[in-house]
């Protein structure tokens, strides 16, 4: 478990997927991809594959957000496992509607 701040990169140890913290809570919280810890982006990678329960994968691009919506991370590189937070899988972040211009 580890403090996340705005601004940090951490990568999956056990697939390809990235990702960039955007906003965050001020609390110790366990950030997993495929069922694994997230790990610093200059560590070393596993052996092995994503926990079944969490390998729905991860998108590029895409915003992904914890059910209260204090915690947003952005995937700057998609890959096979799901993102998590202290056990939750997180959600793809759904745009807002534009008011319409009648």
């Amino acid at each position: 478990m580890k403090t996340l701040k705005a601004g940090t990169r951490l990568k999956s140890a056990i697939c390809d997927t990235e990702v960039m913290v955007i906003r965050t809570r001020p609390a110790e919280m366990l950030l997993c991809c495929g069922g694994i810890e997230m790990i610093a982006m200059d560590g070393g990678k596993s052996a092995g594959q994503p926990d079944p329960a969490f390998a729905q994968g991860t998108l590029v691009g895409k915003r992904y957000v914890d059910e209260q919506d204090t915690t947003e991370l952005l995937c700057t590189k998609g890959g096979k496992g799901s993102l998590s937070l202290d056990g939750q899988v997180l959600a793809v972040k759904q745009a807002k509607a534009l008011p319409s211009s009648d």
